[in-house]
């Protein structure tokens, strides 16, 4: 596998532009402020600011601020960061769908002045019920012919605060009849007597997203909106509202739409809704839990932005739903630590070794490579001495010849040390292995005279006077893979956390600070834990295996 641009047609389309005269290209990114980012924004990102840098142009962060039951500034402050970390720069200050609140309360008077919006006082209910289905037209409002006057003096009353949330809606008058729904008369104003984390109590009115998006994209020049494929089927409205507003508001430009398959990867939740009952309801240690597939958490888990940055290239930009393979995202990840990661010794399940035929007493310093695709880093120093730790899982008490690792009277190289052989078994009253007796060939370091003698088999160990524990999260999917139609929380993963305690890990370790990736040896990526890691108690959050296990 290997990682290459595919096919984007938002780009197709920029240069079809550019080629008949278009100057400047100017996109933007518009998440709601409700929840944290997922990866699935992180293509949508990746794609805005991209196709900002790619051309010369400019992309926005405006966060659309319209519903303030919902959000947060917790969510804004998120949100920044995922963008500056994924490693781009919005268009001068952040914008708000707020700051342009009393545009769009005299672009809803405007309509109304031309008789193209009327309040409505159905519920919810009757709402759907006159809505019509996919194959029936739906019904006009009895409230539909209200006078210009009287639906300016309604809307007016809505703003003042004078009616409950929800006992009246200002709609758009398009045509009830439409074969799109989303142009059968679409509320464009609802009451919300929310305090807002911008504007705080001077609005209990907030218009929808259907109605503020393009006229913040008119009223900042966007010139390309590009938005996921659910938003196709409401394009037509997107132009509607500028079609009738343009005149009126005179925007600097007018925007056009375009719609691109979203980001959906195999077993992996990128549902806000979703993300947030599990924060909510304690199942996971908030949004940047590293089970989690939100930015943040990704970030908290070891994935770099190059590597994500490189996996949304590779997959393209399409106008065809599809799922994506986790393994893709695994093998960005791969890529990058391979060639980035430092290298570390971890036994993550310790068996004590004695070598017998070692000096007693006597520790020596080994240089160990930092990154072997980086020579120019050098190495790093481990201790050595008569007692040591393995994985348990290396040692066979009984096994055949394809078992390459340590049994009795075979012999293993020990990275960057020397080869042993196994001795002796001890066992405890009840028959567990507690402990090897090996000899040692003291001529079969590097840079001794058979430093280059072959045996098959070669480990990896840490010294056990200087050892420090470590704590390490081996973490999986949070859903299993056998999914039914069921509630999702009926397939969350029993195992998607599994903590072992009593890790052992070289003495440099202590400096590691949080956030740093290393390369487990023989074991895959991991990532000091940005929340509980001290240099006392070092706690490591799997990043992803060495090889793709599926």
């Amino acid at each position: 596998m290997s990682v290459t641009s595919t096919s984007n047609f938002v780009q197709a389309i920029i240069d079809e532009d550019i080629a008949n005269g278009a100057k400047d290209i100017y996109t933007r990114f518009p998440p709601e402020p409700n929840g944290y980012l997922h990866v699935g924004h992180a293509k949508s990102i990746c794609l805005n600011f991209g196709l900002a840098q790619r051309n010369n142009g400019r992309c926005n962060l405006r966060f659309d601020d319209t519903n303030p039951v919902k959000e947060d500034t917790e969510y804004v402050d998120s949100i920044k960061q995922d963008v500056e970390w994924l490693g781009f720069k919005w268009e001068g200050e952040e914008r708000y769908a707020s700051d342009y609140f009393h545009t769009f309360y005299e672009c809803a008077v405007q309509l109304i002045k031309d008789g193209k919006a009327f309040v409505c006082d159905l519920n919810a209910e009757e709402m759907r019920e006159y809505r019509g289905t996919l194959t029936e037209p739906g019904k006009n409002s009895p409230y539909r012919d209200r006078s210009v006057e009287e639906n300016l003096a309604l809307f007016e009353a809505m703003k003042n605060g004078e009616f409950a949330d929800g006992a009246k809606v200002l709609r758009a008058k398009i045509d009830m009849a439409s074969p799109n729904i989303n142009m059968r008369d679409p509320i464009i104003y609802r009451i919300a007597k929310a305090h807002h984390h911008r504007t705080g109590d001077e609005w209990c009115i907030y218009p929808m997203y259907d109605f503020a998006h393009p006229i913040s994209d008119a009223i900042e020049g966007i010139s390309h909106s590009v938005c996921t494929l659910e938003f196709e089927d409401h394009r037509p409205l997107y132009d509607w509202v500028l079609d009738n507003l343009m005149e009126f508001a005179k925007f600097p430009s007018r925007p056009h739409q375009y719609e691109f398959a979203r980001l959906e990867l195999n077993n992996t939740i990128t549902s806000k809704r979703k993300l947030k009952k599990l924060v909510d309801e304690g199942i996971v240690d908030g949004w940047d839990d590293p089970r989690m597939p939100t930015i943040s958490g990704m970030r908290r888990r070891g994935y770099t932005p190059e590597a994500i940055r490189n996996f949304c290239d590779m997959i393209g930009v399409s106008k065809s739903n599809s799922r994506v393979e986790f393994a893709m995202l695994e093998y960005c990840l791969r890529e990058d630590l391979n060639q980035n990661a430092r290298r570390a010794m971890v036994v993550l399940d310790p068996l004590k070794i004695t070598i017998t035929n070692y000096p007693e007493g006597q520790v020596e310093w080994l240089d160990a490579e930092i990154n072997p695709n980086q020579p120019e880093l050098g190495s790093y120093q481990i201790p050595f001495s008569r007692e040591i730790y393995i994985e348990r899982e290396d040692f066979k008490e009984e096994a055949n010849n394809k078992f390459f690792r340590l049994k009795p009277g075979k012999e293993v190289r020990l990275k960057h040390a020397y080869i042993i052989q196994c001795d002796e078994v001890v066992k405890d009253a009840d028959g567990n292995i507690i402990e090897l007796k090996c000899s040692y060939d003291p001529t079969t370091r590097s840079g001794m005279e058979n430093a280059n003698r072959k045996v098959k088999g070669t480990l990896h160990w840490v010294e056990a006077s200087t050892a420090v524990d470590a704590e390490v999260h081996m973490l999986d999917f949070l859903l299993l893979p056998e999914q039914g139609e069921g509630d999702f929380m009926e397939y969350l993963n029993p195992e998607s956390l599994v903590v072992l305690k009593g890790c052992k890990t070289t003495p440099d370790m202590k400096e590691a600070k949080a956030g740093d990736k290393f390369q487990f040896l023989r074991t895959g990526y991991f990532c000091v834990d940005s929340r509980y890691s001290t240099p006392e108690h070092l706690v490591f959050n799997q990043t992803v295996s060495l090889k793709d296990s599926k």
